[in-house]
């Protein structure tokens, strides 16, 4: 029995796979553009099944032939993109981007960057928006996945006592549960895992079980509602949505009423198979391929954020890049009178074998970092990696599920300190600035926690708790230490209150537990509020409180300006390594305020400003006598923290 082809799949994959384009083009509207993705696991598991479950039934199933066509499929497309991303990366990238890509490259190849990506830095990270091969983790997924089922169906098929869809069931229902369970505590692990996303291509293995029982049903209502589902979800979700969880559920589900209730003559059958959907469903992998390197160089050229014009236009470019792959690589390998069995396998295993090569030499090499003026690596140097405090203060790893862990004593013991630095990461710099002193102090910091006591900051799917329980337990530790005399109050305040020079927050909002209306003016509101009380409360404990305004925020992270420097052919502009004091005093002009009306009410309280080591009439530098002083737009470089030391310290007199 041949499997009817449907025009509608081919119509939802331009469903999927535009909203994921825009919404790494950075198109805020389709804020869950990124659950594209989970749509074409479900067609994936519908139509692979259905394939499976046809040459099941047909006695006529062979695992080889299987994976001959998976490879048609996927691998010759997959292998030109990566190809072509290899010239681009060693021109363009730094060298530790290089050595990152090459590992993207490696795992990609073994079709487990899945894996790579949930160790090195989440989905929705700014910085993985440059990274080239970032969506191989989704065909990394599917890959896993398709070697897994095949074996299972083998299983049930020889084992009678084991019902396929039973199993499958059983499969999907503990997934979820992972998902549900893992989402909160390890969210890197369930968005890119395969136990935590098998249950969307199995939910459309099912629908293919179904369909293949009793047809496609007719039913405008429930084909509209899954398509209102999909939509409604591209639309209304965003990074701060838990995924993949019970929210997955929306567009999964969406999807699965249209497999099973969009017969032809339904109202949303015909939206989706109308030409302009069908024919860029059509293409959409290659689109799917081709998007990310794109975005990704285009990103990765321009410091500032590229415009939406040249998004917008890459974008395009990207579906007609798609149209070509499709025509000329991916419909010829299909068939077979053009390429035999052998040569399928021959060429994919030759490509794959060469990029797994090539990404283990650009990692094992440093990123070829010779392609660099040794000058600029030295420029570099270690200044643009985290300190990693541990080792320079003694002090056990940070661990967001043991707050005590947070609490980090240098130049004493726990009854010794005298000041009491608390903050986020920033904080982390300013013990490093005071290492040297003499003085015992403990710093307690957590990277994007505000050091306000009893306030949350809600960000994606961190622990909403963890920050309120930390200043709680900081609280608690100075009114158990009596001998600390002073609080050093440190933190990015603009990431909580009025973004960077872009205005994004990027998710940081301030809230309290009896808040509920979480934005940024309600953000603002609570760190006007909060610190204030905040303030009291410590002094009102006998404690001297101390508040230092962070340091000018560059506009270009220093190893990005560098890098632009080199390529540019020009090694004296200096221009990208400084920032305009205006800009500066722009994005600093809401905190000041917050701040100086606090100085006006509260005569105990000091302000530290480190404006004036870093800036003068006209720039805030970003280099002093060829040292960087960030690591970076941010965060100071371990020579930065050195530059201002004898500076803090005199303020902390």
């Amino acid at each position: 029995m041949n499997i009817r082809y449907r025009e509608e799949i081919d119509g939802l994959r331009a469903f999927a796979v535009i909203p994921v384009i825009l919404f790494h083009a950075g198109f805020e509207i389709f804020s869950g553009g990124f659950l594209g993705v989970d749509v074409f696991f479900v067609i994936s598991g519908y139509l692979i099944a259905s394939i499976i479950i046809n040459d099941v039934k047909g006695n006529k199933f062979s695992i080889v032939r299987f994976y001959e066509r998976r490879a048609r499929r996927i691998l010759p497309a997959l292998v030109m993109v990566c190809v072509a991303t290899i010239p681009l990366s060693y021109f363009y990238l730094d060298p530790s981007s290089f050595a990152d890509y090459g590992k993207s490259l490696l795992y990609g190849s073994a079709f487990i960057s899945n894996v790579y990506f949930a160790l090195s830095g989440g989905y929705f990270a700014e910085y993985v928006a440059h990274k080239p091969l970032l969506h191989t983790w989704s065909l990394s997924v599917e890959g896993q996945f398709w070697i897994v089922f095949p074996l299972v169906v083998m299983a049930c098929a020889y084992v009678r006592r084991l019902n396929l869809a039973f199993v499958i069931s059983s499969l999907s229902v503990i997934s979820i549960c992972l998902a549900v369970l893992l989402v909160e505590s390890y969210p890197k692990i369930a968005f890119f895992g395969l136990p935590t996303r098998a249950w969307e291509l199995f939910a459309g293995s099912i629908a293919a079980f179904i369909v293949q029982k009793q047809g496609v049903q007719k039913s405008n209502a429930l084909a509209l509602a899954g398509l209102a589902a999909i939509i409604f979800s591209i639309f209304f979700y965003d990074e701060t949505t838990p995924f993949p969880s019970v929210y997955a559920l929306v567009p999964v589900l969406g999807v699965v009423l249209l497999v099973l209730y969009a017969d032809k003559e339904t109202f949303a059958a015909k939206i989706l198979s109308t030409k302009g959907f069908v024919r860029v469903g059509l293409i959409s992998y290659s689109a799917y391929l081709w998007h990310q390197p794109l975005l990704a160089f285009a990103r990765i050229r321009l410091l500032d954020n590229p415009p939406t014009m040249l998004m917008a236009g890459l974008s395009v470019m990207s579906v007609f890049l798609a149209y070509l792959s499709w025509k000329f690589v991916e419909t010829p390998f299909r068939k077979k009178s053009n390429f035999g069995k052998k040569p399928v396998f021959i060429l994919s295993v030759s490509g794959i074998f060469c990029a797994l090569i090539l990404g283990a030499i650009g990692h094992l090499q440093n990123g070829f970092e010779k392609r660099f003026d040794y000058s600029l690596i030295d420029l570099v140097g270690m200044e643009s990696k985290e300190p990693n405090i541990k080792k320079l203060f003694g002090c056990q790893e940070k661990d967001a599920t043991n707050l005590d862990s947070i609490f980090c004593v240098v130049n004493g013991r726990v009854e010794n300190p005298k000041i009491a630095i608390f903050g986020d990461s920033h904080a982390d710099v300013i013990a490093m600035s005071l290492q040297h002193s003499g003085e015992s102090f403990v710093v307690s910091s957590l990277g994007g926690c505000a050091p306000l006591i009893n306030v949350d900051v809600v960000r994606g799917n961190w622990d909403r708790d963890v920050c309120r329980n930390l200043t709680l337990k900081q609280l608690d530790f100075v009114n158990s230490n009596p001998n600390i005399k002073e609080v050093l109050l440190v933190g990015r305040w603009s990431l909580y209150t009025s973004g960077d020079y872009q205005s994004d927050m990027k998710g940081h909002f301030l809230t309290t537990p009896s808040k509920q209306e979480i934005n940024q003016k309600t953000s603002r509101e609570v760190f006007s509020k909060e610190l204030q009380k905040t303030i009291k409360t410590y002094q009102e404990n006998g404690l001297k409180v101390s508040v230092l305004l962070q340091v000018p925020q560059q506009l270009y992270n220093p190893i990005n300006a560098i890098t632009k420097t080199y390529f540019t052919g020009n090694k004296e502009n200096k221009i990208l390594l400084q920032t305009p004091l205006t800009e500066h005093q722009k994005l600093q002009s809401f905190n000041r305020g917050v701040i100086d009306s606090i100085r006006a009410s509260e005569a105990n309280l000091r302000i530290i400003n480190l404006d004036e080591r870093f800036c003068d009439e006209s720039i805030c530098r970003m280099l002093n006598d060829k040292s960087v002083l960030y690591r970076d737009d941010d965060h100071l470089s371990l020579t930065g923290a050195h530059y201002i030391s004898s500076h803090l310290k005199s303020s902390l007199k």
